[in-house]
């Protein structure tokens, strides 16, 4: 497992689609996870510290989880299947761990509730991350890690949609 931050989350201008973009701690590797406009709002509410009058979905589940005992340990996004994400929410209870399956968007808002790390699993980090060189250009990792043709092929929407960033303002964040 690779820890993950969250870089931003950007509004694709060729379908208006919302996607979130994770970066590996250690290394310039982007993964991008296209996500509901309610999940991206869920989020991106949690981390502009923006006040809500009610609470929403995700903070519902948050005190649930804690009135039943329970603490979240982390999230993982854990698979890559079909072009779908998985995730599994890992939570304590009583001193065991207990998985729960997820969509991303899903557990990364939760995630960002109770301010624990967000992993992905190396094998989806290879199949759908991207690198950048030092020139901020993507660098097609999934060839050379042995993915099938066939893949490559179905996840090009993902690289199009990377290449048509602009990458340069993902330390700026907005207040």
């Amino acid at each position: 497992m690779i820890e993950m931050s969250i870089e931003s989350i950007r509004v694709s201008l060729m379908n208006y689609q919302r996607v979130v973009i994770l970066k590996e701690k250690e290394s310039d590797r982007y993964l991008c996870i296209w996500i509901g406009p309610a999940e991206a709002d869920a989020i991106a509410v949690q981390l502009q510290e923006v006040a809500v009058p009610r609470p929403l979905t995700h903070d519902l589940l948050r005190s649930i989880i804690d009135s039943l005992g329970a603490q979240v340990s982390h999230i993982v996004v854990n698979e890559l299947a079909n072009d779908t994400f998985y995730a599994r929410i890992v939570l304590d209870v009583n001193g065991s761990a207990l998985e729960i399956d997820s969509r991303p968007s899903d557990a990364i808002a939760l995630a960002v509730r109770v301010k624990v790390p967000i992993f992905a699993d190396e094998g989806v980090l290879d199949r759908a991350g991207v690198m950048l060189d030092k020139d901020g250009e993507a660098v097609d990792r999934a060839e050379r890690a042995g993915v099938a043709p066939e893949e490559i092929e179905r996840m090009s929407a993902f690289k199009d949609f990377i290449e048509s960033l602009d990458l340069d303002d993902f330390d700026k964040r907005k207040s």
